[in-house]
């Protein structure tokens, strides 16, 4: 039977005092326990079982993107509040000295780095479109890819992570090929989470486009129905979030990196991604912060 859910104001503070979440000082960071990372490697192994048999190249990325590919993504333009850019130290002797005289008087020693060749990569599958400039062969690409994560968007609610992992099945080829793709991963990430008794329903959704011209943004994105998220409860709050979603990118990443279907035409992108940390949440949520008491099923499929 079922453990009775987590429904007290106060999920944040059970997932710490149980040891799930070690908070780091800053919101939205947090160090993960072994249970944690258990239900982690044990979701990995599902999303395979899910979608092993397709045939797709299996790739892993440093959580780092080249800042020349960041700017070709179009990023910046619509969620600049979420970027997160990595800064080093250039200078020498003075302007070491410099820096460690901020540093002491509690001063903007930041001031003094500089931006490096690297941008934080805010979605698992931004590395695979510059390695795929060209044509692709008949039937296009598909790829397995894993990585660690940044948006910048600091909050209390452990569902709102700064960093994050997001497993991915990345599709490239027409427009047919892939809208196809992520339509049947509507359908199969649905059965996937439902397997694991969590009461999840997908959704046309939109993204988190910054300012007056990304609400013109989302409401398009909307009326195409090119984003779908799968919504479960995450927090004690009971109101649904998205623990993952399948994005039809059209030819919004084909046309920057150079990316041909075999047919001539641009190519046209979709992804179906499952996050990590939230689908955890969610079980965690759903059947209670002690394994053995979770529904012997679960615990099965995620070989717990």
């Amino acid at each position: 039977m079922t453990a009775a859910p987590v429904t007290s104001p106060a999920f944040r503070e059970q997932l710490i005092a149980a040891g799930h979440l070690v908070p780091l000082g800053v919101d939205g960071v947090f160090g993960r326990s072994a249970t944690f990372e258990a239900i982690v490697d044990g979701l990995e192994r599902l999303v395979t079982r899910y979608g092993g048999d397709d045939g797709a190249t299996r790739l892993r990325f440093p959580p780092v993107l080249p800042r020349k590919d960041f700017e070709r993504t179009d990023y910046l333009r619509s969620f600049p509040d979420l970027v997160g850019s990595i800064h080093s130290f250039r200078g020498g002797d003075a302007e070491h000295a410099r820096l460690i005289g901020e540093l002491e008087q509690g001063g903007d020693w930041p001031a003094h780095l500089c931006a490096s060749d690297l941008m934080l990569c805010p979605a698992a599958c931004y590395p695979v479109y510059p390695t795929m400039r060209g044509t692709l062969p008949p039937g296009g690409r598909l790829f397995d890819v894993f990585a660690w994560c940044f948006r910048h968007e600091p909050s209390p609610d452990p569902a709102r992570m700064q960093f994050f992992r997001m497993r991915e099945y990345v599709r490239l080829g027409t427009a047919s090929e892939v809208r196809a793709f992520r339509d049947e991963w509507i359908e199969r990430g649905t059965r996937l989470l439902r397997s694991l008794g969590l009461d999840v329903e997908p959704a046309p959704a939109n993204d988190p486009f910054f300012g007056r011209a990304g609400r013109m943004l989302a409401a398009n994105q909307r009326e195409q129905q090119l984003k779908f998220e799968l919504l479960a409860p995450i927090s004690d709050t009971g109101k649904p979030g998205a623990i993952a979603s399948a994005n039809y990118h059209q030819d919004h990443f084909g046309t920057p990196f150079g990316i041909h279907a075999s047919d001539g035409g641009v190519a046209h992108t979709a992804c179906v991604g499952f996050g990590m940390e939230r689908v955890t949440l969610a079980l965690l949520l759903a059947h209670g912060l002690a394994l053995p008491s979770w529904p012997r099923p679960v615990r099965t499929a995620l070989g717990l």
